[in-house]
């Protein structure tokens, strides 16, 4: 049987492993709650505004060309209000290019995991065909848009966050490309 002075010894050692432990993982717990929001204050209400899953890809579409057009040194795109009662859009996103692409990769992650959920729920919604239309010729776009960026910087984080933007592009181009031509009533419902 072990003493009580070996036992105190050994839970001193344990505390310290523990203290240690934690020492190491708090400082990487705080950087992660750091990280910055993809969308501003203003789109988030948006996207919590629109519940329906093809208006709020529309929101996520708009965010992402508001930073194209910071990136490419262009005026803002115009936008319609989809409903009576929208909050406003605010003002444009800041942040350094890094920033903005990371934003464009984090927002098209964002719009990816919409669609992914409603389908969970209900792989027959017409809106998930519709929603994922809209993303992928956006998709395509922004893979243009990408490619022109990438050949114009030698940063890394920027080239990082276009990689990641460029993936996720890519996965909506690649799951678009396999839908089924849009049915007659969707054909009707476009502007």
């Amino acid at each position: 049987m072990k003493s009580m002075c070996e036992i105190r010894k050994h839970l001193v050692r344990l505390a310290r492993i523990l203290a240690l432990g934690l020492a190491v993982l708090l400082p990487a717990g705080l950087a992660s709650a750091q990280t910055r929001d993809a969308l501003t204050d203003s789109e988030s209400e948006l996207v919590r505004f629109h519940q329906e899953l093809d208006k709020r890809i529309e929101i996520f579409i708009k965010a992402a060309d508001r930073r194209f057009a910071i990136l490419n040194n262009a005026a803002q795109p115009s936008i319609k209000k989809l409903e009576r009662g929208e909050p406003e859009w605010g003002d444009p996103p800041t942040g350094t290019r890094a920033q903005l692409l990371g934003d464009i990769a984090a927002i098209l992650d964002e719009a990816i995991t919409n669609i992914d959920d409603v389908s969970r729920r209900d792989e027959r919604n017409p809106l998930i065909s519709r929603s994922l239309r809209k993303l992928t010729a956006a998709s395509n776009g922004y893979v243009i848009n990408l490619n022109t960026l990438k050949s114009q910087t030698k940063d890394e984080d920027e080239m990082a966050a276009i990689e990641r933007a460029l993936e996720n592009a890519g996965q909506v181009i690649e799951v678009g490309g396999k839908l089924p031509p849009p049915s007659p009533d969707e054909k009707k419902k476009k502007p």
